[in-house]
């Protein structure tokens, strides 16, 4: 593992004015963007729709990396030109997208874990070959009644620690993304609280595991010096209010998670990392979703 490589990137692609382009999407989810104007959902046409992202004149000033599916990592210009080529040419670093999906969680109806793991070291040796830099996970938790189950949340934290544990051992960034969904019909302050709890699983996965965490950004994507990166969905009203919007480690029951730096630190404003954090209600059974 090389420290210096893997911060750079992390760096590189939390660039000022500068985001993330997803263009990782499935053969299946494309074909239903296809669909709607009426276009074959050919291998040939996925590849012309990606060039056409990858040649957009002035993307670079805006896009820092580009998430690609595994096919389109290995996929080329018109003209020949490799896909991970054509980025680095314009100062787009190449990433990959190398979870295998949400699947359904056995014993537990309505809720999901992602798979991948199995063969991943090798996979990564072959994206990295291909020019990927830095890649992406994505863990799915719904909010719903007894839900996100302790059980769900925890499997998909380890899972996402593994995953970036393995990219670090291959100089690979990983983006952590452990989602919680918005779209249920819960209060602000369930979605909190279950916010709460996935970040302090998260992140206690993540140290287990001895996955590199030093921050040095502050915003909602977190870039670490040591090349992690943490997308948190929080919702954006979040923003908007007085309070941390990351949980406080000093109220957590995790001890591995009170150890590290408070993640109001890496991911709150500076103007709110200048105030003290406040205190923090305990979560009660009617807020935490179910055990």
């Amino acid at each position: 593992m090389d420290e210096k490589i893997l911060a750079d990137t992390a760096r590189r692609m939390v660039a000022p004015g500068r985001g993330i382009l997803a263009a990782d999407e499935s053969t299946g989810t494309i074909k239903k963007r296809f669909d709607s104007i009426s276009v074959e959902n050919t291998e040939e046409n996925r590849r012309a729709y990606r060039e056409l992202l990858f040649t957009t004149a002035g993307a670079e000033d805006y896009v820092s990396g580009a998430i690609l599916f595994e096919e389109t990592l290995f996929q080329s210009s018109a003209d020949g030109t490799p896909f991970p080529q054509l980025l680095n040419s314009k100062g787009i670093i190449p990433g990959i997208k190398v979870d295998k999906g949400a699947k359904p969680l056995a014993g537990f109806p309505g809720e999901t874990v992602t798979e991948g793991l199995d063969g991943l070291r090798e996979r990564l040796e072959s994206f990295r070959e291909a020019g990927a830099r830095f890649a992406k996970w994505r863990a799915v938790i719904a909010i719903g009644e007894n839900m996100p189950s302790d059980c769900a949340i925890d499997v998909n934290a380890h899972a996402l620690a593994r995953y970036a544990a393995l990219c670090q051992e291959a100089n690979v960034t990983p983006i952590v993304e452990p989602e919680v969904l918005m779209d249920g019909d819960n209060s602000i302050e369930v979605c909190e609280a279950v916010t709460t709890r996935v970040l302090d699983a998260t992140f206690a996965a993540l140290r287990a595991q001895r996955v590199l965490l030093e921050a040095a950004s502050e915003a909602a994507l977190v870039a670490t010096s040591h090349g992690i990166l943490h997308f948190m969905h929080l919702p954006s009203i979040f923003g908007g209010t007085t309070a941390c919007p990351v949980p406080c480690p000093r109220s957590s029951s995790n001890a591995a998670f009170r150890l590290q730096s408070c993640p109001r630190r890496l991911a709150a404003p500076a103007s709110c990392r200048a105030r003290p954090c406040p205190p923090r209600p305990a979560p009660t059974p009617a807020t935490l979703g179910g055990a």
